[in-house]
């Protein structure tokens, strides 16, 4: 727990060393930071929400309060401390600003009383995809007894959660496609309808059903072609620019469309995967050729002489 001025917050402390904490991007390079990483080695660095949950800044000194004090006969005594704040940074992530802190790690064994111990080992890949092999490896080189934690054990309920939303959502997305497609049946019957005459003048002078049926499969793919690509066009765009319109319809708003004490994080990440835009392109393209077969076949069986016998 860390104190200041009658205020106090939960506080996640972890010990590292300085050459370790400039390979945490999210810390050594934050989006928004007070104070000097350089200064690391003389005090504690913390979170901004923690900063602001305490009301201090860079130059304020603040007391970390453990349980796990000395040992004495009346039990045990809290372990009291106080150190001056010398780095603020906003990492990103709300669980992290708002919880944790980071000491120099022969400072956090002298605290927790380890010295020479560390209760854990972070190990941080280029890749975290590469999760399986990496396991491997650090399998090979450790004791048997070491209990190995990822971040997909931490996160398995939050990752199937996304699997199942993923799903959910191809199957809407699918569901809102057949529908539109539904716009390409309903215009290509109206414009049978209102080219009947012009299809019975066709049929007459030779024209086979095979051609009329490829002219209106001709018009109704391109119209399936075109949005397509301008779905995949405006989906990308607003995939790849969702923190700009997020930040407009925030102000149109007035605020709290994205509230980060909630969601975790402070803006909404979004990534463009390949397969994803195959999947949809697919989807797309394939309903868009099968729904024009029945006005195409409609068109390609209308009678000539009906067509023509009012004309």
């Amino acid at each position: 727990m860390a104190t200041y001025d009658n205020r106090n917050i939960g506080l996640e402390v972890f010990g590292i060393s300085y050459k370790n904490l400039l390979g945490l991007e999210r810390i050594a390079k934050p989006e928004q930071y007070s104070g000097d990483i350089n200064d690391f080695e003389n005090g504690i660095s913390i979170g901004s929400g923690v900063a602001r949950e305490l009301g201090v800044q860079v130059g304020d000194k603040i007391k970390l309060i453990s349980p796990n004090g000395v040992r004495t006969a009346f039990g045990t005594s809290p372990r009291v401390k106080q150190f001056e704040i010398v780095y603020i940074f906003t990492a990103g992530r709300y669980d992290i600003d708002r919880t944790r802190s980071y000491l120099p790690f022969s400072i956090a064994q002298e605290y927790f009383n380890r010295e020479g111990l560390a209760d854990e080992i972070e190990v941080l890949l280029d890749n975290p995809s590469n999760l399986t092999e990496a396991i491997s490896h650090i399998e090979n080189i450790v004791d048997p007894n070491i209990q190995l934690w990822t971040w997909r054990d931490a996160s398995s309920s939050f990752l199937r959660a996304l699997e199942i939303e993923d799903n959910v959502m191809f199957v809407l997305m699918s569901i809102l496609v057949m529908i539109a497609s539904m716009n390409i049946i309903s215009g290509l019957i109206m414009l049978v309808k209102n080219k009947g005459r012009d299809i019975g003048i066709l049929r007459t002078i030779g024209l086979s059903k095979g051609s009329i049926m490829r002219v209106f499969l001709i018009c109704g793919a391109s119209t399936g072609i075109l949005g397509t690509f301008l779905g995949l066009v405006l989906g990308s765009l607003f995939t790849l620019y969702i923190d700009p319109i997020f930040s407009i319809i925030n102000v149109l708003s007035g605020g709290g469309v994205w509230d980060p004490s909630i969601r975790g994080i402070y803006s909404v990440p979004a990534e463009l995967h390949f397969m994803d835009l195959v999947k949809a392109t697919c989807l797309s393209l394939g309903l868009s050729f099968v729904v024009t077969i029945i006005p195409a076949k409609r068109a390609a069986s209308l009678n000539p002489v009906d067509a023509l016998r009012y004309e």
